[in-house]
């Protein structure tokens, strides 16, 4: 292995550094935009090298002390060297050149960034693994485990649930999920104050008196539920039964959950609606008073549910996407029959790489 000095150019997606060295792209984690480094090559393909920080010959005036005694060894964290508005803007920056560069959009619509209210002590679950009596997270790039006592980036209670998961001398094998003590076990965003802000720029970006509202990935309904007072019908549709059983708790008279698969989008709208109501399912999604949210994990939308959605088109489509590069993917279908109104960076996973994004579409006529 050899040692190099590089100049880091930009942060990747994904937290690591990116320097050029006789062309070739290197990425060295935990290093900042406009430093000079030495890092060793571990690992070198034909078109770019990754590498391991040795030392900061020059360093960033945005790079800070992280707060987490395993930062650098816990592989969740990306960023907690890094002053959080230099965080913002890496990830705003990435947000626009995923789409630029997958998504071949030339005039991206971007709006500012939302940051968290909190950049530590945010998150309302964690997962954790226990093997051979080590309980924590996998090592950066590794199967193995680190032995965690506290994460700073979990609430009081989260980090209360995993002391007291820590206190008997054999914990069984296997993984356990630790949450605050309101959340349910259905799918629910981590940073609770982020993902009410999201919500409600969802809800404004609705415009009232619509007729349909497809939710697709709906979950427990936590946006359709806040877009009630705008629709004459909702339907959502999801796999997990349990949150379809949930959002069904305490559903309206014009709330339908459907537990299925996605792919059948189409199908669960036409046995949703009632014949003769609001005509055919087509020509209702066509209507100007048509909304259609989705929300899909971060593998994106599959081609069928692409089809299924220019099929529909609904007059308003709301993206909700956690992977930036999956979203310009998508987008790059789509925009040949829907217009991008505007794409909205949200912070909604502090000192990690993750990055939430809301895309706001409309049909072109």
């Amino acid at each position: 292995m050899r040692v190099v000095d590089l100049k880091i150019e930009d942060v990747a997606f994904g937290g690591k550094g990116v320097a050029r060295e006789q062309g070739k792209a290197v990425f060295v984690p935990y290093t900042i935009d406009g430093e000079m480094v030495s890092a060793e090559i571990v690992r070198e393909k034909k078109q770019f090298a990754e590498a391991e920080l040795v030392e900061v010959k020059q360093s960033s005036p945005d790079r800070v002390a992280p707060l987490c005694p395993y930062f650098g060894r816990c592989g969740g964290c990306a960023y907690q060297h890094i002053d959080y508005q230099h965080q913002l803007a890496i990830k705003w920056r990435q947000v626009r050149d995923a789409l630029q560069r997958i998504g071949k959009l030339k005039d991206v619509p971007m709006r500012p960034i939302i940051s968290s209210p909190r950049q530590y002590a945010y998150r309302n679950r964690i997962t954790v693994h226990a093997l051979d009596g080590v309980i924590g997270f996998f090592r950066r790039d590794s199967h193995r485990l680190i032995d965690i006592e506290r994460c700073p980036i979990s609430g009081d209670e989260v980090n209360a649930a995993l002391a007291e998961l820590r206190e008997p001398k054999h914990v069984r094998d296997g993984h356990y999920t630790l949450r605050s003590g309101t959340k349910s076990r259905v799918f629910s965003q981590v940073n609770d104050e982020v993902a009410q802000t999201l919500r409600n720029l969802i809800v404004d970006l609705v415009p009232p008196n619509q007729r349909l509202l497809i939710d697709a990935y709906c979950g427990a309904g936590f946006f359709a539920k806040a877009l009630l007072d705008k629709f004459e019908r909702v339907i959502g549709i999801d796999w997990d039964r349990f949150a379809i059983a949930a959002a069904k708790e305490n559903a309206t008279d014009k709330e339908i959950y459907i537990s299925g698969d996605v792919e059948d989008v189409e199908a669960a709208v036409s046995a949703a609606i009632p014949r003769g109501n609001l005509q055919t399912p087509a020509l209702a999604a066509a209507s100007a008073a048509t909304t259609m949210i989705v929300d899909p994990p971060a593998t994106g939308l599959t081609e069928s549910v692409r089809k299924a959605i220019i099929d529909l088109r609904p007059q308003t489509l709301i993206y909700v996407s956690c992977n930036p590069p999956t979203l310009a993917r998508d987008l790059k279908e789509l925009q040949h029959r829907f217009a991008i109104n505007s794409i909205t960076p949200l912070d909604m996973f502090p000192q990690t790489a993750e990055i939430e994004v809301l895309a706001h579409l409309e049909a072109r006529c």
